[in-house]
C-alpha cells in the first residue's frame, strides 16, 4: 500500500452496513441493557481473524450467555452471506488460528478428572474451514504431552512447527507436525541444558532457547548463528539479580541478529539488537523514560514495523512510514478508541479492527478493498456508553513519598461516592486499564474505584518492582490504603465508607486490609486469595525461574497467623478447583474465622479455576451477586 492510497482510505470509508448488523444479532443472547445479565453473560464474540487469502473470516460467537462458543467462517466481503458454522459439543471453545487458508487450529479447554480431583486443561484441533471431514487432535495418544504452537510455517501449506514432549521426559522437543495427516517429525531434541522457550527465524529454523541451569539456579538463553549447529550462551539471568532480558524477534535484514528487550543497566528496559556472532549490542533502538518497553512489531515477513510500551493505555511507536500512515487513517473513523489491526490478509486488502475503550467493551469491524468498514460485533453488546463510565489515569503520593500511578473509575452522580479499592493480582504486572469489567460493574452500582499500580508492580522500572520485595501486608498495603485516602482528599469518596475487593494478590491484600489496625474500611472482598505466605510458596509460578526468582521477595504479613486481628466483615470467595492459589488458603482463613467468631461469609464457586477465562456465566453471576449485595447491604456503604 502507498501513502497516497492510505490517505484516500479515509475518506472512502462507508458507514455501519445494515448486512452487518444483522450478521450480529443471528445468534444474540438477549438480556436487558445495563442489567446485571449484561456483565455475566460470556462475551458474544470471543475473536475474529482473517485467512492469509482474504477470502474467510473466522469468528468465534457464542450461541447463549453460558457462551456455548461455535466458529463462524464468513465471507468478509459479504457478512449477511450464510456463515459456515463448525460446533464442538464437548468442548468449550476459547480460540482460533489460521494453519493455512483452508485450516484452522482451534483451542478449547475441558475439565479433566484424576482421582477425586478435578482441573481444567487446555486442548488443540485441528479443523477444515468447510465443515467437512473430522476433527484432529495432535498426539491423541498421548494427552500429557501437552502442545504449543512455534510457527505457522506460512511458506508451507502442510505443516506446523510445536512443542511437545513425546517422550514423556518432562523436556519438551521441537516437532514438525503435518496438519493433514498427523504425521510428525522430531527437528530438536530438548535436553537438560537446552529445555524450551524455543524461537524461530523467519525460515522456520530454531535459533534461540532457553533452559534452566541447575549449579547456578539461573536461566540460561542461547541463540546459534544462521545455518550453525552450536549454541553460543548469550546472557544467564541469576533470581539474585532483577534485571530484565528476553529475545524478542530475529533481524530479518540481519539474520544473526536478534532484538532484545533488557535494561542493560537501565532502570527501565528498552530496545536492543545483539549480533550473534560479534557478541555486540547496538546502541539502544527505543526506550522511554518513565515506563518499560513492551515489544517489537514485526510484519507478517518479518520487518520491524516499530515499538509497543504502555502508558495510560498501550500505545505504539512506529518506525515504518506505510503503517504509520494506516493507524493514521484508521485514528478519525474511531475517535477517543485504542484502535488495533488484530489480523490481516496477505495483502491487506482485508483488515480485522478492534477497539476498545472504558466504554466499549471491544468492539470488531472488518475493512475491505481499503475502502468499505463493517462491524461485525461487539464483545458486550448490552453494555452500552449510557451505562457505563470514564476512567481517569492519575498519580498520588505513598506517605513514604513513593510516586503511584492509578486509575479512577467515576460514576455517574455527584461525589462523593462510596469507594472500592481493587489492587491487581501478581504482584508482578500492572493494571492497563482499556475496559475493565469489574470496576465498570461497581461504577454502574454507584462505587468510585481505584486501582493502583502499587510497588511490587511491573511496567515502571526495576526499582518500582523491587521496591515490593518482602513489603507483602506493609508498605505495598500502604499504597492501597492511601490511594483510598486520595480519593477523599480529592473529594471524591466518603471517609466512612470504603471497601477493598481483588483477586489473587488482591484477594491476599484483601485478606490483610481486614486486619490492620485503626482499620480505614469498612468491610473488605477477598477472592482467589493468598492466606498462607508458606504454602504459596508450593504453587508459585508454573515456571522454575520465576518461582526461584519470587519465593524470596514473598515476605511480610501472613493473614492465617493473624485471623484474630480481623476487624471488620470479610466476605472472601474462591474457585473450588483453582490451580495456581489452592482453595485450600480460604478454607484454612475461613475456619480461624469461625473460630475466632468473626463476622464473615463464604462462598465457594463450583467448578471455577483461577484465571478469568475459568470464571463463566453461573460463576461470574454469583460473584457479582454476593459482591454487590455485600457492598451496599453488609457494609452499608449505600
Amino acid at each position: 500500500m502507498k501513502f497516497a492510497t492510505l490517505s484516500f482510505f479515509a475518506l472512502a470509508v462507508i458507514g455501519l452496513s445494515a448486512s452487518a448488523e444483522a450478521a450480529e444479532t443471528t445468534s444474540m443472547p438477549s438480556s436487558e441493557k445495563g442489567s446485571l445479565d449484561a456483565f455475566t453473560m460470556m462475551p458474544l464474540i470471543r475473536s475474529v481473524s482473517v485467512s492469509d487469502d482474504g477470502k474467510k473470516l473466522a469468528i468465534l460467537r457464542a450461541t447463549s450467555k453460558e457462551g456455548d462458543y461455535i466458529i463462524e467462517i464468513r465471507n468478509p466481503h459479504n457478512l449477511s452471506e450464510k456463515p459456515i458454522v463448525l460446533g464442538a459439543d464437548k468442548m468449550m471453545v476459547s480460540g482460533v488460528v489460521w494453519l493455512n487458508n483452508n485450516k484452522l487450529g482451534v483451542m478449547f479447554r475441558q475439565i479433566l478428572k484424576d482421582g477425586a480431583s478435578k482441573f481444567w486443561t487446555n486442548k488443540f484441533a485441528i479443523i477444515s474451514a468447510d465443515g467437512k471431514g473430522s476433527w484432529l487432535i495432535p498426539f491423541k495418544d498421548e494427552p500429557r504431552a501437552g502442545f504449543s504452537l512455534i510457527d505457522r510455517l506460512p511458506d508451507n501449506d502442510n505443516e506446523i512447527l510445536v512443542e511437545t514432549d513425546l517422550n514423556r521426559n518432562y523436556i519438551p522437543d521441537v516437532v514438525r507436525f503435518n496438519i493433514n495427516t498427523g504425521r510428525s517429525v522430531t527437528v530438536m531434541r530438548g535436553s537438560t541444558k537446552i529445555s524450551g522457550g524455543f524461537i524461530s527465524d523467519h525460515d522456520g529454523d530454531i535459533r534461540a532457547a532457553q533452559g534452566w541451569n541447575f549449579a547456578d539456579n539461573a536461566i540460561d538463553l542461547f541463540a546459534r548463528e544462521k545455518n550453525s549447529e552450536e549454541w553460543k550462551l548469550i546472557k544467564q539471568i541469576s533470581p539474585k539479580s532483577r534485571e530484565s532480558y528476553s529475545f524478542a524477534g530475529f533481524s530479518v535484514e540481519n539474520p544473526d541478529e536478534i532484538y532484545v528487550n533488557a535494561n542493560l543497566g537501565n532502570d527501565k528496559t528498552g530496545i536492543y539488537l545483539y549480533n550473534i556472532k560479534t557478541g555486540t549490542y547496538s546502541e539502544r533502538l527505543f526506550g522511554l523514560e518513565n515506563v518499560d518497553v513492551d515489544d517489537v512489531i514485526f510484519d507478517r515477513n518479518g520487518k520491524t514495523l516499530g515499538f509497543s510500551y504502555t502508558n495510560k493505555h498501550p500505545e505504539r511507536y512506529f518506525v515504518d512510514d506505510k503503517e504509520q500512515a494506516l493507524y493514521d487513517a484508521l485514528a478519525p473513523l474511531f475517535k477517543d478508541k485504542f484502535v488495533s489491526i488484530i489480523s490481516r490478509s496477505n495483502d491487506d486488502n482485508v483488515l480485522v479492527v478492534k477497539t476498545t475503550s472504558a466504554k466499549d467493551s471491544g468492539s470488531f469491524y472488518v475493512i475491505t478493498d481499503k475502502k468499505s468498514l463493517e462491524k461485525i460485533g461487539e464483545r458486550l453488546p448490552f453494555l452500552q456508553e449510557d451505562v457505563l463510565s470514564s476512567v481517569k489515569y492519575i498519580s498520588y503520593t505513598a506517605r513514604d513519598g513513593r510516586k503511584i500511578n492509578a486509575y479512577v473509575t467515576l460514576p455517574k452522580g455527584k461525589a462523593p461516592f462510596p469507594a472500592v479499592v481493587l489492587p491487581h493480582g501478581g504482584p508482578w504486572v500492572r493494571d492497563t486499564i482499556l475496559f475493565d469489567e469489574w470496576a465498570q460493574l461497581l461504577a454502574s452500582n454507584g462505587y468510585v474505584v481505584i486501582q493502583p499500580n502499587y510497588r511490587g508492580s511491573t511496567g515502571y522500572g526495576i526499582e518500582h518492582w523491587t521496591a515490593g520485595d518482602m513489603n507483602w501486608g506493609l508498605k505495598m498495603q500502604d499504597d492501597l490504603d492511601d490511594a483510598a485516602l486520595f480519593l477523599v482528599e480529592k473529594g471524591l469518596a466518603t471517609k466512612n465508607k470504603l471497601a477493598m475487593f481483588g483477586w489473587s494478590y488482591g484477594g491476599y491484600a484483601a485478606f490483610a486490609a481486614s486486619m490492620r489496625d485503626n482499620n480505614i474500611y469498612q468491610c473488605t472482598v477477598a477472592g482467589a486469595g493468598v492466606s498462607d505466605l508458606s504454602r504459596i510458596n508450593a504453587t508459585l509460578n508454573d515456571s522454575r525461574y520465576l518461582s526461584r526468582l519470587q519465593r524470596p521477595t514473598i515476605k511480610g504479613v501472613s493473614p492465617l497467623e493473624q485471623v484474630e486481628k480481623v476487624n471488620i466483615p470479610i466476605l472472601v470467595i474462591h474457585g473450588d478447583i483453582d490451580s495456581r492459589v489452592p482453595v485450600e488458603h480460604s478454607r484454612a482463613f475461613v475456619k480461624k474465622l469461625e473460630e475466632y467468631k468473626k463476622d464473615y461469609k463464604y462462598v465457594e464457586l463450583k467448578d471455577a479455576d483461577h484465571f478469568s477465562d475459568t470464571l463463566f456465566y453461573n460463576h461470574k453471576t454469583i460473584l457479582y451477586t454476593e459482591l454487590l449485595n455485600w457492598l451496599d447491604n453488609k457494609c452499608g456503604l449505600k
